[in-house]
């Protein structure tokens, strides 16, 4: 029937017999992450979702330069594209087995996917047809589990295209005329025998094998020990083919077969020749968007995931690092016998500049570079060997991170760091640029110890405290508490905003680089002071007199 339609396509091409619903044949000039262009000699290339070209286990099953059957479905929408669709012709082509079938009284094979009310749905290719329970088996079935996603033989008893109605028989089939010849076959093969037999029919899920009276099944799996995007790959329809005896069930006279058994599992010679750490060329065999597969041995490939390809970048496109039958280096990371899987590195083969990196420099060495981005958390600087380093908002300066204008710095220019920390494991770089410069809180701290006094202006007042400028670059806090001998209510009353106010040193809040101040413990310790001064001998007149009086009765002496 392909025939035909390739006749019909290349005989009016150009033509007034190009019309909406004709099938033709297209070329796949090119496979983007969600659609296939093709080109069909048409006005235009046309655009064709990609799960059109999916087989029954979600594979893609065409690549670049493959013919395939199209369905005109616009030749011009009004805008100069041309529509088609794969899934129409699919449909198509499935239709017209299932008539032939029907036409013939043959046999033709599908996929029980369902239970459904009244029987299962079957999936012939890509169409749905409807499997009675009464026409499941020869004898009743009671437990018809097993059965759901098995492949199997129908005969067609009914197709109406016009209602897409199909009716299948799976006991018309097991009932051939030919049973009886069957079973004696089945007498006649035992598991693990090599066997003569002709592709009788090529499904999305494997191939049916005439062994001579009975068909049976290779699944797309056992084909071959490579990847096996369809049947097609490596079969053709009426051609001879040595396979293995696999399975042999007597009992519903099904026979599952082996290709890929008839060659040596290329896993053993990976097991044997290839080891961790071990640096080898390879070619490109299929490209995704996690990573690149490549061909180790003959039918076994492993992954290059895309965190592996890239030393600077963990996330990179891997359609533009190859390309489908380049040959690149990679580096055996793991190797899983159990898995059947070997997991590989390209970044590996090349000098880890994080590593190189922390080789040649240390913490708190100073250090160039240009400002790459700028975010909302800090300033990401390219440093040598294109790896970035981090300079945190909170190490630009030692003000208040609000405080900082992000504004003056531009992307381009260059900055000196200092280094802060080195994690080549982690991939991280910390950088800082106050490092640079003396902490000025640090600094008076230093010059100013607690117990100091020191003089501030007023800078905010709130109910139970208030923030003092001791400098442009100090603050520091008084809590209500500390305001005075006597109890206060409410700061706001005592002291104004814009005051000058004089206080003790009682702490240090490193971590928020406040310094903490008390009026309180400097007013006592000045009525320490005082009555020292006053030379005031007779302790017992001085704890029952208060301070103003003595203070009077000095100044009547005098």
């Amino acid at each position: 029937m392909n025939e035909n339609f390739e006749s019909l396509f290349e005989k009016s091409q150009y033509s007034e017999n190009i019309k909406k619903g004709l099938v033709i044949q297209a070329n796949v000039i090119e496979i983007t992450s969600d659609h296939a262009v093709l080109n069909a000699g048409l006005k235009s290339e046309a655009l064709v979702n990609l799960d059109q070209f999916k087989n029954l286990e979600g594979l893609i099953e065409i690549e670049v330069g493959d013919t395939v059957d199209v369905v005109i479905e616009d030749i011009e929408d009004g805008e100069g594209n041309t529509k088609l669709s794969r899934q129409k012709a699919k449909n198509e082509i499935t239709w017209s087995k299932i008539i032939q079938a029907l036409d013939d009284n043959s046999i033709i094979s599908g996929l029980i996917k369902t239970r459904v009310k009244g029987g299962f749905t079957v999936l012939i290719d890509q169409i749905n047809a409807f499997l009675p329970g009464s026409l499941v088996d020869i004898r009743p079935v009671r437990d018809t589990e097993y059965l759901e996603g098995t492949l199997s033989e129908f005969k067609i008893i009914k197709a109406d295209r016009k209602t897409n109605n199909i009716v299948v028989s799976r006991k018309a089939a097991i009932q051939g005329d030919n049973t009886q010849s069957k079973s004696e076959l089945l007498e006649k093969i035992k598991e693990g025998d090599i066997v003569d037999g002709i592709v009788k029919n090529l499904t999305d899920y494997g191939a049916f094998i005439d062994l001579g009276g009975i068909d049976g099944l290779l699944h797309i799996t056992d084909i071959s020990w490579k990847k096996v995007k369809h049947p097609s790959q490596f079969l053709t329809i009426a051609k001879s083919v040595k396979v293995k005896i696999l399975g042999i069930d007597k009992e519903n006279l099904r026979v599952s077969l082996g290709l890929k058994q008839l060659e040596k599992d290329p896993w053993e010679k990976i097991i044997k020749n290839y080891t961790t750490g071990m640096k080898i060329h390879c070619n490109v065999t299929n490209i995704t968007d996690y990573g690149l597969f490549v061909e180790i041995e003959q039918g076994m490939e492993g992954l290059v995931h895309v965190s592996e390809i890239d030393w600077r970048n963990n996330n990179p496109n891997p359609q533009k690092i190859a390309k489908i039958g380049d040959e690149i280096e990679v580096m055996i990371l793991e190797i899983d016998n159990e898995k059947r899987r070997v997991s590989l590195g390209i970044k590996q083969c090349q000098v880890n500049p994080w590593q190189e990196f922390a080789e040649k420099h240390s913490i708190n060495e100073k250090i160039s570079g240009t400002i790459k981005s700028i975010t909302d958390f800090g300033i990401f600087v390219e440093l040598e060997g294109k790896i970035d380093g981090l300079i945190h908002i909170s190490d630009l300066s030692w003000e208040d991170e609000n405080e900082i204008k992000l504004s003056n710095y531009k992307k381009g220019e260059g900055i000196e760091t200092q280094i802060l920390s080195i994690e080549p494991l982690r991939q991280r770089i910390s950088l800082g640029v106050k490092q640079l410069l003396d902490d000025p809180f640090a600094k008076f701290c230093s010059i100013n110890p607690e117990k100091s006094i020191v003089k501030g202006t007023v800078d905010e007042v709130k109910e139970n405290h208030a923030l003092i400028m001791i400098n442009d670059e100090i603050k520091g806090l008084l809590n209500i508490s500390e305001v005075s001998m006597e109890k206060v209510q409410d700061i706001r009353k005592i002291i104004k905003p814009g005051e000058t106010v004089e206080a003790k040193i009682i702490g240090f809040d490193k971590k928020n680089r406040i310094v903490k101040l008390s009026i309180k413990a400097k007013e006592a310790m000045e009525e320490k002071e005082a009555i020292k001064s006053y030379g005031l001998e007779e302790t017992e007149s001085i704890a029952k007199t208060s301070l103003g009086d003595l203070l009077k009765s000095k100044i009547m002496k005098k």
